[in-house]
C-alpha cells in the first residue's frame, strides 16, 4: 500500500498557518507528500525545505488572480497537488490541520483494512475545531463535524471546493464519496492564530470570494457554540501554540448572537430533542 499526502500553500508564514507542524504530523505514514506551492515572499518554501524529508515534492504554481468565485482558486490548487499523487490513497491535509501522534497507527490500519474494499471510496475524520484559543472548541452544527480527507486515488473525482471531493460516476453527474470512518480526529487550528495574523489572512484572501474583507478586531462567537477542550494537543504543534496562538480568549456572556448563530442555536436544540446530527456532510457513510 502506498500513501500520498498532499496540500497547497501560499505565504503560509505571513498568514499564520502551522503548515510545518501539519506536514510533520502526517509524514510518518506517507510515502510521498505533494505540495502545490504558490508564489510566496515570506520564507514558506525555505521552511518546507528545512523539514529535510525526501518524501516531500514541491510543485511550483501560479494562482489565477482573476478567479474570484467562491474560493474556487483553492480547489484549483488542491487539485494540482492531488492529481500529482501516485499512491493508492491520497491524504489531503490543509495547512492549519494537524494529526495527533497517537492516531497515526489507527489511520494507517484503517487504510489497510479498506484497501481492497471497493465500496469505500474515502475515509472521514472527526474534527476538533479550535476557536479563539487552544482551550476552546466549536461544537455547533455550523461547523462540519466530520469531513473526508482521504480519497481512493483510483476513482474519478475532482474538487469543486477546497473542503470536499466529488466522485464522477458519469460525465455530467457527481456525488459525494462513499466513506468509512478513519477512527481518528483532525485538529484544526485555523481560528486560533493571532488576531493580527487572522486580520492579514482575511485581507489577503477575501478577494477570492469576490467581496471586500470583513472587519475583524478579535475573536467573537456565541458562547453556546463552544465548550472547553479536554483532550491533549499533538506534540508537534505545542511549540507553535505557545508562540503563535491567541491565549486570552474567553466566551463573552454578553455576546449578541447573529441571525446565523440563532439558527445554529435552534439546530442544537433539535439535535438534543431528536437525537440527530445536523452539520453539513460531504460524504455518504457506508462502513462504520
Amino acid at each position: 500500500m502506498k500513501i500520498s499526502g498532499f496540500t497547497f500553500l501560499r505565504n503560509g508564514v505571513l498568514l499564520g498557518y502551522p503548515f510545518e507542524e501539519s506536514i510533520r504530523s502526517v509524514l510518518p505514514i506517507c510515502d510521498e507528500f505533494v505540495i502545490a506551492l504558490g508564489e510566496s515572499s515570506d520564507g514558506t518554501r525555505e521552511r518546507i525545505e528545512a523539514i529535510g524529508s525526501d518524501k516531500i515534492r514541491i510543485i511550483d504554481t501560479r494562482w489565477n488572480e482573476a478567479m474570484q468565485d467562491r474560493g474556487y482558486v483553492y480547489a484549483q490548487q488542491k487539485m494540482i497537488a492531488q492529481f500529482n499523487c501516485s499512491g493508492d490513497w491520497a491524504f489531503y491535509l490543509e495547512g492549519d490541520e494537524v494529526l495527533h501522534e497517537q492516531d497515526l497507527e489507527t489511520i494507517r490500519a484503517t487504510m489497510e483494512r479498506y484497501l481492497d474494499d471497493s465500496a469505500v471510496e474515502a475515509l472521514i475524520f472527526d474534527y476538533h475545531h479550535f476557536y479563539g484559543s487552544p482551550d476552546w472548541v466549536a461544537i455547533s452544527p455550523g461547523w462540519y463535524r466530520r469531513a473526508p480527507r482521504i480519497i481512493r486515488n483510483t476513482i474519478r473525482n475532482y474538487s469543486p471546493d477546497g473542503l470536499f471531493f466529488v466522485v464522477m460516476d458519469k460525465n455530467k453527474q457527481g456525488r459525494y464519496p462513499k466513506a468509512a470512518l478513519a477512527g481518528a480526529p483532525i485538529y484544526h487550528y485555523g481560528h486560533v492564530r493571532s488576531a493580527a495574523r487572522m486580520r492579514e489572512k482575511i485581507n489577503q484572501v477575501s478577494r477570492y470570494w469576490g467581496h471586500e474583507p470583513p472587519k475583524f478586531e478579535t475573536y467573537a462567537i456565541d458562547p453556546q457554540a463552544v465548550r472547553p477542550f479536554e483532550g491533549s494537543h499533538p506534540a508537534v504543534v505545542r511549540p507553535w501554540l505557545a508562540a503563535e496562538a491567541e491565549k486570552q480568549f474567553a466566551p463573552d456572556p454578553s455576546h449578541q448572537p447573529t441571525r446565523r448563530e440563532r439558527k445554529h442555536r435552534l439546530a442544537m436544540k433539535l439535535e438534543r430533542w431528536f437525537n440527530v446530527e445536523l452539520s453539513k456532510k460531504h460524504y455518504r457513510l457506508v462502513r462504520k
